[in-house]
């Protein structure tokens, strides 16, 4: 396995986001792509990330494998990388470690030892939503920003041709509206939704704005949240946050 990128930060950037939710990952490597598929230790939140092989200058693949990896100290090699550097990936089966190679203005290497993980893989969940808000990702991201100024959890809702977003604590509260228009698309199957999500987690999933201009927000009652931040032919980064309870 040999895979190498020219343009770095769709997967030092991705990894540093994934890293704050989960921490041991198992990448899967095939002939299209290295996809991720990974739960928090909480079962909160869940993460996939796609990166295909149109996004690498060089994509060798002999065969389908695995890569286990301690997302932390890959991190920390990852931030190493510049946005000029060219970034080499390969697996050396025989000591069990990641090679990876960083070439600018120096050249770098890197062995990351390998590690087993033996949860079981994790399944996507089949889910369907009433609705889609696609809108600009720091629409999103300010949106949410805001809102943690005031609660710990959200409120998710749309209205026809409508997104909002509501926090209140006991003293304070606050909103946002976002509405439907030539920037922001919302679809709905119903009058009405809505839907109360933990800001914590969601601090971190809006990060993912840094890599997508555009962010696709599907939710339900009581069900779990969908972002969806992708960049066509290059990389998909997906989050499935579970609701909060206490409605």
């Amino acid at each position: 396995m040999k895979l190498t990128l020219a343009d770095p930060k769709y997967l030092s950037d991705s990894v540093s986001i994934i890293s704050e939710l989960v921490n041991d990952v198992r990448f899967r490597c095939d002939k299209n792509k290295i996809e991720l598929i990974a739960m928090d230790p909480a079962n909160v939140a869940m993460v996939i990330f796609k990166l295909l092989s149109s996004s690498f200058t060089e994509y060798k693949i002999d065969e389908d494998v695995e890569i286990c990896v301690s997302l932390d100290s890959f991190k920390q090699v990852l931030k190493r990388v510049k946005p000029s550097d060219l970034l080499t990936l390969e697996l050396d089966s025989e000591k069990n470690r990641l090679k990876i190679k960083i070439v600018g203005e120096s050249s770098r290497s890197f062995n990351l030892s390998l590690i087993d993980i033996t949860d079981n893989e994790q399944k996507i969940p089949s889910l369907k939503f009433p609705l889609s808000v696609e809108t600009h990702s720091s629409v999103f991201d300010e949106a949410v920003s805001d809102m943690s100024i005031i609660s710990e959890s959200v409120s998710l809702i749309a209205e026809k041709s409508k997104f909002i977003l509501s926090s209140e604590s006991k003293l304070h509260n606050a909103r946002v509206e976002v509405g439907s228009d030539a920037e922001t698309n919302v679809v709905l199957d119903v009058d009405s939704v809505r839907s109360k999500y933990s800001l914590e987690y969601l601090k971190k999933m809006v990060k993912a704005g840094k890599l997508s201009p555009q962010v696709k927000i599907q939710f339900a009652e009581n069900y779990p949240l969908k972002l969806d931040y992708t960049v066509k032919d290059k990389f998909q980064l997906t989050f499935l946050l579970a609701p909060r309870s206490d409605q």
